[in-house]
């Protein structure tokens, strides 16, 4: 299958490849930026090579599909998004994202999620997108719900960060709601 390409009217959405590892390692260094991701910073340019082959490992795999979000105005790489554990049987995956600390609170992320759960329910016909989020981050968890995604309840411990045993909620999003 051929890497599915979008666009909306700021950004391209398009397959990551080994060009845009100086920009993820930009903004994935940054403890402010990985502070809610559930991993910890990058220390070196060689964790960007790696995360970017673990994105194409899991799209030839058919587990999970992130996109570069690209700036249509500078054409630079300043965020990702996408889906993990997709489960193609059960019509279900799990949506990730991240945006570099430079273009936070200017409708990117939303305007970039909204393609990806178009993406999600026309083109790989889910039915059920979900989010897990740090109860602290605030303006995750209103992003999601302004776009549709219902708050479920609390997984207790279900992400460990810096040897750290953090909760998250789980939110999702159906099909027949969007």
């Amino acid at each position: 299958m051929d890497f599915p390409l979008s666009e909306t009217s700021r950004l391209y959405l398009r397959k990551i490849t080994i060009k845009d590892a100086d920009d993820i390692f930009e903004y994935l260094s940054n403890d402010e930026v990985t502070k809610y991701l559930g991993r910890e910073s990058l220390n070196d340019i060689g964790e960007s090579y790696d995360l970017i082959k673990k994105f194409e490992t899991n799209f030839i795999d058919k587990r999970g599909i992130r996109w570069g979000i690209i700036h249509k105005a500078t054409g630079q790489l300043i965020g990702t998004v996408g889906y993990d554990a997709i489960q193609i049987k059960n019509k279900r995956a799990d949506i990730g994202y991240d945006i570099n600390i430079k273009y936070w609170r200017q409708g990117f992320a939303t305007e970039a999620i909204n393609e990806v759960i178009r993406l999600g329910f026309e083109n790989l016909d889910l039915n059920r997108i979900g989010a897990v989020v740090f109860p602290e981050n605030i303006a995750s968890l209103n992003l999601l719900e302004k776009l549709g995604f219902t708050k479920e309840g609390i997984l207790r411990d279900y992400i460990i960060q810096n040897d750290i045993e953090r909760d998250t909620v789980v939110l999702s999003l159906l099909k027949a709601m969007f």
